[in-house]
């Protein structure tokens, strides 16, 4: 497990932007998976602060809730107002408002896709994990967890009893670099069991070059 170890979930998010900010310099297309929750919001407020060139950036969601776009409970929202219209970032998103989940995760994935298997961009995802170990809306048990297609799909959730739209790990799997961003004291057993070999879907997750964890000391306090 590669793991990098801060302090403070302040200093997560300052590390994880400047892996971000580090890609973004050295290459001139770069494909910015983001993630919802609270730790990589704070990560796109220091990446706000930043001076930087955006213009070669585009940016996606690994996953989004079954909700209208303009929904506080929506990834892309949180995308919206804490990062990509604060700085003018291009930002893919997928359109929840038409069609049935199938049809939506269909779409985005004819957009998205394409752009993940593109030579010429440097693809970088950033990832949350859950306590029960999922990570985008790769559920334990639920259908998109097995899949092994390089694409966007409708996943239902039974535990939550709602569909989410999810990048499959395999799709996941095509970026250059993955960072998990994980902090406080609930996320230190599911890290510990990941790290030391437990079955759960954020350790199914692989990258062409390095997968890297991210953690603050609450959630590596196990390790």
């Amino acid at each position: 497990m590669d793991t990098i170890i801060v302090p403070t979930p302040d200093a997560l998010a300052i590390e994880a932007a400047s892996m971000v900010m580090a890609e973004v310099g050295r290459h001139q297309r770069v494909l910015l998976g983001l993630a919802g929750g609270s730790t990589p919001k704070a990560t796109h407020e220091v990446l706000c602060a930043q001076h930087a060139d955006w213009s070669g950036v585009t940016a996606w969601i690994a996953d989004e809730r079954w909700v209208s776009p303009d929904s506080p409970e929506a990834n892309q929202h949180m995308v919206r107002t804490s990062l990509t219209d604060e700085i003018g970032i291009t930002f893919l998103a997928p359109d929840t408002t038409v069609g049935v989940p199938a049809a939506a995760a269909n779409d985005y994935g004819d957009v998205i896709v394409p752009l993940m298997t593109d030579a010429s961009m440097r693809k970088i995802v950033m990832l949350g994990i859950g306590t029960d170990g999922h990570t985008a809306s790769l559920f334990p048990g639920t259908q998109a967890l097995g899949m092994t297609s390089v694409g966007y799909v409708a996943n239902f959730v039974p535990q939550l009893d709602t569909w989410r739209l999810t990048a499959t790990a395999m799709l996941i799997g095509l970026a250059d670099v993955v960072m998990f961003l994980v902090s406080g004291t609930s996320k230190a057993s599911i890290v510990a069991e990941i790290a030391s070999g437990s079955d759960h879907p954020a350790a199914a997750i692989t990258a062409v070059e390095r997968v890297v964890w991210l953690l603050d000391e609450a959630a590596a306090a196990d390790l």
